[in-house]
């Protein structure tokens, strides 16, 4: 494991983040303070840091000046992107300053999208012998896959987000019935809540051919044993009957069952999230940033009526939740690589992903960070996320992954309108093979 001059490391975690996660004070400014953008009085390495841009009460550039505060070894400069609302744009400024192989930025952010594309090109820096096993074993499982390529580690999670059930609390407990933990019962409350007259609409999800689609197919899949792609990127199983069972469900949730609206198929986040706060519906598939508008009076009619679960899976299988987030990369071509990686694992430690969750409400991608009390009084909503989290699932992990999103919305979209779920399937098996193949 690499070392770094100033630092003292202990089991892959820095000792005072031990000291600090087991119940030494750790608050809202627990991490150094944060002293502008001075330069440490001795010479130090210099790298730089890409990133998309977050809002919350701090800001990441307060967040590198902590870091360089915290030690005088290493000096980072901040170089800020677009949010992560204007993607392609993050996507491309990082495509053209890393296709450069010049070794700026040394460290940079990615959606975890793009970790396989990034790895493939030969642009992000393999971290297995800087990180351990046991460190490794801090994060959530399917966020560490959704960071490998061709079994390396090629990113360091940062935070993490993934499709989660809301639901009405009060017309649950109205009807007697417990959270839905499988498809089939999911279906028969909806049903008798919506028979009853206390909901207008029984299950929102996003139907619309776009990303979230993808999102939408990778759970629904997921939580019957099937799969996109197999692990090795090559091996496509969108046509297996675990998934062929899944998107037909997909579809009978607005032809069969009824529960969800023919409208849907043309729905994102938003357009399916308003009829929920309205008050209109029982449940709800969507992200983590509902919730806060969910609690907002001043935009939602169901303020402390709502709940969180992780979302249903077929009789017999597990939860499974599409995965989101940005994770860190180093640049393979960095000339300060050890510094880089010591800024890395810095800003993916227990004690700054704490003040990351609290100071700009992003979730954690440490299991223990989870129980960390300050979390629990702060963001009360996030500190019960955890077994939403456990599921989560990433997208199919392929450099080919825009090529196959697209074949996957256009597809899935047509086998939702049209009924024919294996014909649709069929031929998005065919057209990824074309890309995937070797």
């Amino acid at each position: 494991m690499t070392k770094i001059p100033g630092r003292t490391q202990s089991g892959g975690l820095f000792r005072r983040d031990l000291l600090k996660l087991s119940g030494v004070a750790l608050g809202a400014g627990a991490a150094a303070p944060i002293l502008g953008r001075s330069r440490p009085a001795r010479a130090a390495t210099e790298i730089t840091f890409a990133s998309a841009k977050f809002f919350g009460k701090e800001t990441i550039a307060q967040l590198v000046d902590a870091y360089n505060a915290s030690q005088d070894k290493v000096h980072v400069t901040y170089r800020e992107l677009p949010p992560p609302s204007a993607s392609t744009e993050v996507h491309q400024a990082l495509v053209q300053q890393l296709a450069r192989r010049n070794g700026a930025p040394d460290v940079f952010t990615q959606d975890i999208i793009w970790i396989a594309e990034f790895a493939a090109a030969g642009w992000s820096l393999p971290l297995d012998e800087h990180v351990d096993a046991s460190e490794i074993g801090a994060y959530f499982p399917g966020l560490v896959a959704g960071c490998k390529w061709q079994g390396k580690l090629v990113a360091l999670p940062w935070f993490v987000d993934s499709g989660m059930l809301y639901y009405r609390r009060d017309l649950l407990e109205a009807a007697g019935t417990k959270v839905p933990e499988t498809w089939p019962e999911l279906v028969e409350t909806a049903q008798k809540i919506t028979a009853a007259g206390q909901a207008r609409l029984g299950f929102l999800w996003q139907g619309k051919q776009a990303e979230v689609l993808v999102c939408d197919l990778v759970s629904f899949t997921g939580s019957n044993g099937g799969a996109i792609l197999d692990a090795d990127g090559r091996t496509v199983r969108i046509a297996d009957p675990a998934a062929v069972e899944a998107v037909q469900f997909m579809h009978d949730t607005i032809a069969t069952h009824k529960i969800s609206p023919p409208d849907l198929l043309s729905w994102d986040e938003e357009p399916s999230r308003r009829p929920f706060t309205a008050g209109q519906a029982v449940f709800l598939r969507n992200w983590s940033y509902v919730y806060g508008i969910s609690q907002d009076a001043s935009e939602s009619s169901v303020v402390g009526k709502v709940g969180v679960a992780p979302l249903p899976h077929f009789p017999g299988k597990s939860s499974a939740a599409s995965l989101g987030g940005y994770q860190y990369g180093v640049n393979a071509s960095s000339k300060n690589q050890e510094a880089a990686v010591d800024f890395v694992r810095w800003m993916s430690s227990p004690e700054t992903q704490l003040r990351f969750a609290l100071q700009l409400g992003l979730a954690p991608t440490r299991q223990a960070v989870f129980d960390h009390p300050d979390l629990a009084k702060a963001q009360p909503f996030m500190a019960q996320l955890k077994p939403v989290f456990l599921g989560a699932t990433p997208r199919p992990v392929t450099p080919k992954y825009p090529q196959v999103s697209l074949v996957l919305q256009s597809e899935i979209s047509k086998a939702l309108s049209s009924g024919d779920v294996k014909g649709a399937l069929e031929s998005a098996k065919a057209r990824i093979d074309t890309i995937v193949g070797v």
